[in-house]
């Protein structure tokens, strides 16, 4: 089979890993050039395969498939083999060991027919806590199992919405990239992801990002004499071209690299065969570790651009949630410790000095009890229902997001646009229709308002517009007939609206694109935010023809001269241009056209026309753009219409009403801008408000030295509502410093939208970014958080509703939790202190704690948003976690328990008319007094869930618990499995039965704690000290943390101690179980970093992979993979 292609896969995988001169040389050398090797491979540069089933079946089985066999996820059994790591689980797990075999100790000695009774069921609750425990584990271990899978079926999802064109049959077709073939001619354009490795048969101004693989920051100027090879996972930055695929998967270069860095199933299988189970574990470590470096890479480099000033990493909710979770584990320790402390002190003093008894072995159960209850009291001060909440809120959020055309690529980012204070929006295709029609020209001095007939134009000016739109364009864009009235434009619709203009004057541009192929033309400059515009080089018999088509205002700069009434090229001076500007571009622009100058400029040998000002002398330098764009002919000037779309004014609206400021960020004419900002609602008339182009922003807001002032950026930006004729850079600066303002109280946390490669800085320094999921490139799509798949302004607005809804649901989650907790262990203490024994028995508070909770936190984080989300500002950077309503519902509901529970453990036995608990021995068994402390405690907080459905002071707190199922369906499931337990629970909850009587008060007060809630609700906030409110500052010891780790471990500050960092990383509950949101928020990025290679596309971590890492593994391997260069950079980052 090899001679039939006349290529292996090795001896390609070899060819590709030579770069510039040599590869050039090699190619001619070896191969004869890039045709000769094409027709080793089987295909034809100009018509690409056949596309024959049974050929690209048996190109799969030579040279492989496009895919990356993707690390096989985590078992179940490893699952809960990690989550039984928690170290709170095992002390929990040995101290209910070590109670269970005492439990089965029986010293001679004690013929107390009673006691031995009661030594008989001893070790029921040992293995109840077991059983408990174990159930822990399961749910934990289930949870991160299913998010995996999900994430699994949503990174698949992004994958197969990634596409690109190849020729097959001689017709141009986009397919997935995990279709493509070795052999494949793919057409590759700006803002393109490489999916494989390749060589340039074609290209056009073609440059190449390749600082994914060598550190270098400059693009590459690609081409067949230059340097022909094109790696996957490199980004292209400028121009087009066409290349044959030589290398796929496993064989491709960023595959390479993968396998080396063991995130691929091959890597685990060659590890498995050829190393022992030591070197594998360090070597999966050491993989980890360099993937970890990969993925973190990026965001140190970037901490080090910005000195530190914003870290992207934490979210807004998820740094106030550690902070939080920090301070309760430091709290819940202490509390836990003097619990044991006291109970051990008072059975000690009491046992040995005011009775005098001897030691016994026996004794070593109550120590053991103590010690349980102290345990499950540090389990129970930490919120452990918080993580599954915010974990089942972000899922539910994700899910639904998806119908609602926002594709999630970074969990946080759903919370994150909750507390959105501005959005800075691209204007084509998010504000407006993105269905561009010529509506107005100016041809041959006259300024037509419809468009013109074919035979009433110069015949010159008609035959140059046609070549210009046809010409001047990408191939791919395409004006073909829809199923309506309505022709549908494929590929770039400004184009598109220039070739509906060739349409509309009679003739067929794709006749004059059969006369002039791509292959044929000389030149191309394709289209960049610097030059605003693309020019074309075709041949003509007696020269070159350069036809120049963008920004009218660019354009005009560059023509001398301007075609008149005939058709004839006569001077255009400064005051005509002037004149042009005031007289057409400026009304069209205040209709809210766009305007489109088409030019064009012959290079002739023996031309005697007027501007053929550039006589050629032999082959022109092509790489002299300056002197090649001067001295145009302006042929034509066109208005485009992108009417804005009609749902996005009051979406707009929706958004003023939320308190978020939207604000244009356009590469348009400025008065284009301002009409379209007056029609979608951003300015409104009498508005104080900003408009200015980019030139004039980078005035106000630079210093003498030329640097970014915040100070006079502030003095701008609070104005600012439309920025025009903007550069990227400009929407990065504006990005950057608006994020690091002071001048608004509450912070801004900025959402950007963008589409194109050069707004992936902005995309992805903005606290949320938005890429086009239609017309973004895939750069952009990497850079962001979120893909809008239909490209609206109104699926924005959707995602700040379920922003808002996700902080919303974790707030209530969080009052109820707290709440409990508070009073939970208030109980244990004062329990320990006054009766010597927590009225809440081990398993009893494992229930509470570990079941309930995390039913609750599935029933208040899957409410759904509503509009009434809309009709308050947003929580900004420094509002506080927990508010002062919020806190206020905390206390209030808090005391009320508090003072029912100590009133039922004093005085209980009284009103219930049973026998008292206190004071009980350790070894006896359920009282009905205690039971009766657990079912009321149980009810209290099950009514109290549904007054925490309301975080904002709201009296009705019935308002929509019929429109969420899940809610009332797991409250009564609670509800009924509290029934149970108490009636049957026996030994295993340390429960009694109770009676009729018992049972209605239980309920009474319950439901006598949603009375109190009104009564709490009537308290006026505003009345209350400021300092109630928490959480409103960043977690400084996990910053501390952070740079720790930064630093390899090393003392950061001396702030942090080595015993903080453990308490951290182990010991708090939270922080270990925080692993079930990781999973979830991580599995995307780490899949994507994985699975990606199943479609090698994915360059977002091979973008951040440093050089001498890449060269570390490569030497390792004793493979010499890819010249490296001991460069870091990352320019799109």
């Amino acid at each position: 089979m090899a001679a039939q292609f006349g290529c292996t896969v090795l001896e390609l995988r070899e060819f590709m890993e030579k770069r510039s001169h040599e590869a050039c040389q090699i190619l001619q050398e070896k191969y004869s050039g890039v045709g000769e090797l094409c027709k080793r491979l089987k295909t034809s540069p100009v018509e690409g395969l056949s596309g024959n089933a049974a050929d690209l079946a048996e190109r799969k089985a030579f040279f492989g498939a496009n895919v990356i066999p993707p690390k096989p996820p985590k078992s179940f059994l490893r699952l809960v083999w990690e989550a039984l790591q928690d170290v709170t689980l095992i002390i929990l797990e040995i101290a209910a060991i070590v109670s269970l075999g005492l439990s089965f100790y029986h010293p001679g000695g004690d013929d107390n027919e009673a006691s031995n009774e009661e030594r008989k069921y001893e070790w029921i609750e040992g293995v109840a806590i077991l059983v408990a425990v174990i159930v822990v584990v399961l749910v934990t271990a289930f949870n991160d199992w299913s998010k995996e899978r999900q994430f699994r079926g949503l990174q698949n999802k992004i994958e197969g919405d990634h596409k690109i064109s190849v020729l097959r049959n001689n017709e141009v077709m986009p397919i997935p990239v995990t279709d493509i073939v070795v052999g494949d001619i793919c057409l590759i354009k700006y803002g393109d992801l490489m999916p494989t490795d390749g060589v340039v048969i074609q290209s056009n101004d073609l440059k190449i990002d390749e600082s994914a693989l060598t550190g270098e920051s400059d693009h590459i100027k690609k081409g067949e004499d230059t340097d022909p090879m094109l790696l996957s996972g490199t980004h292209v930055m400028e121009g087009s071209g066409r290349m044959v695929v030589t290398a796929v998967g496993v064989n491709s270069q960023a595959g390479i690299i993968f396998t080396l860095l063991g995130a691929t199933a091959e890597a685990d299988d060659d590890k498995d065969k050829n190393k022992d189970k030591k070197e594998t574990k360090t070597d999966a470590a050491e993989a980890g570790a360099e993937l970890e470096e990969v993925r973190t890479a990026p965001d140190k480099e970037k901490k080090k651009e910005d000195g530190g000033s914003h870290k992207k990493e934490q979210s807004v909710l998820q740094a106030k949630l550690t902070k939080l979770a920090i301070q309760i584990g430091y709290a819940g320790m202490t509390i836990a410790i003097l619990t044991v402390i006291i109970l051990i002190l008072r059975f000690c003093i009491t046992t040995f000095a005011v009775e005098g008894k001897a030691w016994d072995i026996t004794y070593l159960q109550n120590f053991v009890k103590y010690f349980i209850i102290g345990v499950t009291v540090l389990v129970v001060a930490v919120p452990e229902g918080l993580p599954l909440a915010v974990t089942l809120s972000l899922a539910y959020a994700v899910k639904k997001m998806m119908f609602d055309n926002n594709l999630v690529r970074h969990l946080d980012a759903c919370e994150t646009m909750g507390n959105a204070t501005a959005i800075c929006s691209d204007k084509t295709g998010t504000l407006t229709t993105n269905r561009m029609t010529v509506v107005q020209s100016y041809i041959a001095d006259k300024h037509n308002k419809e468009t013109p007939k074919f035979a009433d134009l110069p015949k010159n000016a008609g035959e140059l517009i046609v070549q210009c739109a046809s010409i001047n364009s990408g191939y791919t864009s395409k004006v073909v007939k829809g199923e309506g009235d309505l022709p549908m434009q494929l590929g770039n619709k400004t184009e598109c609206a220039l070739l509906g203009f060739v349409l509309g004057l009679g003739q067929s541009y794709e006749a004059i694109r059969e006369q002039n192929p791509e292959s044929s033309f000389a030149h191309m400059y394709t289209f960049n935010s610097a030059r605003k515009s693309m020019s074309t080089v075709i041949r003509i018999p007696d020269g070159y023809r350069m036809l120049t088509k963008g920004a009218s205002e660019m354009v005009l700069k560059r023509c001398t001269f301007i075609l008149n009434k005939s058709g004839d090229a006569v001077p255009f001076s400064k005051q005509e241009q002037d004149r042009l500007v005031h007289d057409v571009i400026e009304p069209m622009a205040m209709d809210g056209l766009r305007t489109i100058c088409l030019a064009y400029k012959d290079l002739s040998t023996n031309s005697a026309a007027a501007n053929n000002v550039q006589k050629l002398s032999g082959e022109p330098d092509w790489e002299d753009e300056d002197s090649m764009l001067q001295g145009l002919t302006c042929v034509c000037i066109t208005g485009i219409e992108d009417p804005v779309r009609p749902e996005v004014p009051d979406a707009i609206r929706r958004c003023q009403r939320a308190g978020i400021t939207v604000r244009m960020v356009t590469g348009d004419n400025i008065n284009t801008a301002r009409s379209i900002a007056g029609k979608c609602g951003i300015l409104k008339p009498g508005d104080d408000f900003y408009v200015l182009e980019g030139k004039e922003f980078n005035r106000r807001i630079r210093d003498e030295t030329g640097e970014v002032s915040q100070q006079l950026f502030d003095k701008v930006w609070p104005k600012l509502r439309v920025l025009a004729r903007s550069q990227p850079q400009d929407k990065y600066t504006l990005v950057k410093h608006m994020i690091e303002s002071k001048v608004s109280e509450a912070r801004e946390v900025i959402a950007v939208t963008g589409d194109g490669t050069n707004d992936a800085p902005a995309l992805k320094k903005a606290d949320v970014g938005f890429a086009m999921g239609i017309q973004g490139t895939d750069v952009a799509k990497e850079a962001s958080d979120i893909i809008l798949t239909d490209d609206n302004f109104t699926s924005i607005v959707k995602a700040v509703m379920w922003g808002r809804n996700v902080y919303d649901s974790i707030a209530k989650f969080l009052q109820f939790q707290l709440t409990v907790n508070v009073v939970a262990v208030v109980l244990a203490f004062v329990g320990a202190c006054a009766v010597n024994d927590s009225p809440l028995k081990a398993v009893q508070m494992l229930w509470v704690n570990l079941i309930m909770d995390t039913l609750a936190s599935l029933a208040l984080a899957t409410e759904p948003p509503t509009e009434e989300l809309l009709n308050r500002k947003p929580y900004g950077r420094t509002k506080p976690l927990i508010s002062r309503t919020m806190m206020k519902n905390i206390l209030g509901h808090s005391v009320y328990q508090l003072l029912v529970v100590f009133f039922l453990l004093f005085y209980g036995e009284r009103l219930l008319d049973v026998d008292s608990g206190r004071n009980a021995d350790i070894h006896e068994g359920p009282t009905q007094h205690f039971t009766s402390i657990f079912n009321t405690f149980v009810m209290m907080t099950l009514f109290n869930e549904i007054n925490a459905r309301k975080i904002h002071d709201q009296r009705n707190i019935f308002q929509g618990l019929f429109s969420n199922p899940i809610f009332y369906c797991i409250w009564l499931g609670t509800f009924a499995s509290q029934v149970i337990i108490v009636q049957f629970g026996g030994r295993a909850f340390s429960t009694a039965g109770l009676e009729i009587d018992q049972w209605i008060w239980c309920l009474f007060f319950g439901v006598g704690g949603m009375l109190w809630g009104q009564v709490v609700t009537s308290i006026p906030t505003s009345k209350l000290p400021e300092a109630m409110a928490y959480g409103s500052e960043p977690p400084a010891e996990m910053d501390a943390l952070d740079e720790n780790a930064e630093n390899g471990g090393e003392q950061s500050g001396g702030d942090l101690k080595r015993g903080q960092i453990l308490w951290i990383r182990g010991l708090t509950r939270l922080q270990t179980q925080l692993r079930v949101v990781n999973a979830f928020r991580s599995t995307l990025e780490e899949v994507h970093e994985s699975r990606s290679l199943h479609s090698v596309h994915s360059a977002h971590s091979l973008r951040h992979s440093r050089s001498q890492q890449v060269k570390a593994l490569a030497d390792e391997a004793n493979t010499r993979v890819v010249d490296v260069k001991a460069k870091t950079s990352d320019p799109v980052a």
